[in-house]
């Protein structure tokens, strides 16, 4: 009997502590997003300051009227081509380039990057290139300044551009052809 009253205690234990609400664990450390803010703080200031940079550059060069476009970067015209339509995603954009540093100096000569073949927003280039060809037509040269952060950022190019690095890409779209092979 003492084993009966006990099992059925026991089962009746299991019952009520198995029914219990859940309650969800405490994390072991709180994050505050600290970190983050100042990240964010600390790469707006980064921008700022290539930008002003840049800008001062831009202000030497009495020859060009610059414009500032809606994704933060700066570009003129050094020679407009006959073209009458820009390349639109799907496009195959044919171009030539050179990277030179704030100043002028070059860091990637045309010969060096050889010519280029891009499928627009189909293949992943320089974000700041990615933009900028679709601002062209075909037979401009266009002379971009861009920061760090539309360039090749943090890391650099493993190479010659180093981190946080502003460059100037002057940009000659040779051809635009639409892609055959699509439907």
């Amino acid at each position: 009997m003492f084993l009966k009253n006990y099992f059925t205690l026991f089962l009746l234990g299991i019952a009520l502590t198995g029914c219990s609400e859940q309650q969800a664990r405490k994390p072991i450390s709180q994050s505050t997003g600290t970190f983050m803010k100042e990240s964010i703080k600390r790469n707006k200031k980064l921008v700022a300051n290539e930008e002003d940079l840049i800008k001062k550059e831009i202000k030497k060069d009495t020859a060009h009227a610059y414009i500032a476009s809606e994704k933060g970067y700066w570009y003129t015209y050094e020679t407009l081509g006959e073209g009458k339509t820009a390349p639109v995603r799907g496009d195959i954009a044919y171009f030539d380039y050179e990277i030179t540093d704030l100043y002028g100096n070059v860091i990637y000569s045309k010969e060096e990057l050889k010519p280029q073949t891009y499928y627009v927003d189909k293949e992943n280039i320089m974000i700041g290139l990615r933009h900028g060809i679709k601002l062209m037509h075909k037979g401009d040269k266009v002379k971009f300044y861009f920061t760090s952060h539309l360039a090749y950022g943090y890391h650099g190019d493993n190479d010659k551009i180093g981190t946080n690095q502003p460059i100037i890409c002057i940009v000659s779209l040779t051809d635009i052809k639409k892609d055959e092979s699509q439907p």
